[in-house]
């Protein structure tokens, strides 16, 4: 600043009035303040100022790389967070760096709250993080700890999938379960209670996985190898997320089997790549844009008010029905 001040002829207090948009200065000067500042490279530092000012105004992100619908969350996140005033940092999760790493670095950039996609961590380990700071969980229930949150109501969304597959006409409906993954219990638990209440439970059938795609395509294959044994496919696979169901469509694909003809498959999130592929996935939308605005509000309230009750904000979900889903052939 003082370098621009020197170069522009101006007192460096000038220079602040500048670039914090303030009266104070003629247009003349603004101008040729601003094209020293371009000549010579200065940019203000935002962060300094506002830490100066005892505030970072920047929210943490959690997230994990490879899961489509967490991106689309990420887009819903920074137009709310700008238009409430606040940066967004962003740290991932890798192989090597745990949800334990990538929080503790958001924290050592002095994020004033943390925003948790679909975290994994242990009870304990959220209470804990809900005691040091501001947070907001998305994608994932936490009860008794001091954290927001913010999730899909599962049961309705599995209870619409499973209503329009047996409403074609399934009774073998299979699920390709989560494993471990944010959503999964709830997933598994409402699958379950879909086929007792349409009084298929004889024929339900839960293949563990995760919510990648390897896991669809493992998955898959199973079932294939057990049709050349002799046990048909289900008439219809309920898969826990769109990445499981995707791995499944790979499997069927190269393995020539038709879907919906032969096969019907379901999925979950509705993230922008369910409707990338080839054949356009059926599946259960969850709001991305709504969560991430939710999470944003909550992040931001309760850095004003700290005595606030713990919220949830359940969002409801809504069936997509595309090409993956069929009447089951006779």
């Amino acid at each position: 600043m003082a370098d621009v001040a020197e170069r522009a002829g101006v007192s460096r207090a000038l220079v602040s009035i500048v670039f914090r948009n303030q009266p104070g200065a003629g247009q003349e000067t603004r101008d040729r303040v601003l094209r020293v500042a371009e000549e010579i490279g200065y940019r203000p530092d935002n962060a300094a100022r506002l830490l100066a000012r005892g505030r970072s105004r920047t929210l943490g992100v959690l997230f994990t790389v490879h899961q489509p619908f967490q991106a689309d969350l990420v887009e819903g996140i920074y137009p709310e967070a700008e238009r409430r005033g606040y940066e967004v940092l962003l740290s991932a999760t890798a192989p090597g760096r745990d949800e334990a790493q990538a929080v503790e670095a958001l924290l050592a950039h002095r994020c004033e709250a943390v925003i948790l996609l679909g975290p994994r961590a242990e009870q304990a380990q959220l209470e804990a993080l809900g005691a040091r700071t501001v947070a907001v969980t998305v994608g994932r229930r936490v009860r008794d700890a001091r954290l927001d949150s913010v999730f899909t109501a599962e049961n309705k969304g599995v209870r619409e999938a499973m209503d329009h597959l047996v409403a074609l006409g399934h009774r073998r409906i299979t699920h390709v379960d989560g494993g471990r993954d944010p959503g999964s219990a709830e997933r598994r638990r409402a699958y379950r209670a879909a086929m007792r209440r349409h009084d298929l439970q004889d024929a339900a059938r839960v293949i563990p996985g995760s919510h990648t795609e390897d896991a669809g395509i493992e998955a898959g294959r199973m079932l294939l190898t057990e049709r050349e044994q002799g046990t048909p496919l289900p008439s219809a696979i309920f898969a826990s997320n769109d990445r499981s169901a995707m791995g499944l469509l790979m499997a069927f694909a190269r393995a020539g089997v038709d879907v919906p003809d032969e096969v019907s498959v379901v999925g979950y999130d509705d993230s922008h790549l369910s409707h990338l592929m080839p054949v356009a996935l059926t599946t259960v939308r969850q709001d991305a844009v709504l969560m991430a605005e939710q999470a944003v509000r909550f992040a931001v309230e309760r850095l004003e008010d700290e005595t606030l009750d713990v919220r949830e904000a359940v969002i409801d979900p809504k069936l997509v029905v595309r090409d993956t889903s069929g009447k089951p052939t006779a």
